[in-house]
């Protein structure tokens, strides 16, 4: 009988990937930046524990989205209180902090719950290129 491997956090050797999210679609930076964070492109995966690797996005200001999203796609929050719901649409988002639309959507990939906020600490996002985190030496990856 096969016996099922299941890695411990030991035995997780992680790494630190770069994404250069200049001119490239937000979802399809958002599912790839999750995908890495989650640990699905490895063999170990499993998805009650986390095996994923670090991403740094940089660029993110130069974000692009397609059809008219800028305008059309808002983003809700709500403080609990009435008439507290406050709406801002992508292109505002964008000017005032455009690192928080990639933080957004790739948080919004990732599980619910302990797990969740714990892939998503290892998520490091920067408006333009400069980041702090050359001593990761991290790898570049293609969108």
């Amino acid at each position: 009988m096969n016996k099922t491997y299941i890695a411990k956090k030991e035995e997780i050797k992680r790494k630190w990937y770069l994404i250069d999210a200049k001119d490239k679609i937000l979802g399809r930076v958002a599912v790839r930046a999750a995908v890495i964070l989650r640990g699905k492109h490895k063999a170990i995966f499993a998805p009650h524990m986390d095996a994923g690797d670090g991403v740094i996005v940089i660029n993110a200001a130069k974000i692009r989205v397609s059809g008219r999203k800028m305008q059309q796609k808002i983003y809700r929050r709500y403080s609990g209180y009435p008439g507290g719901l406050r709406e801002v649409n992508l292109q505002t988002m964008l000017e005032k902090n455009p690192a928080n639309v990639v933080r957004l959507a790739v948080k919004r990939m990732l599980p619910q719950g302990p797990l969740g906020r714990d892939i998503f600490k290892k998520l490091k996002v920067y408006s333009n290129d400069k980041h702090s985190h050359q001593s990761q030496n991290p790898s570049i990856l293609e969108v």
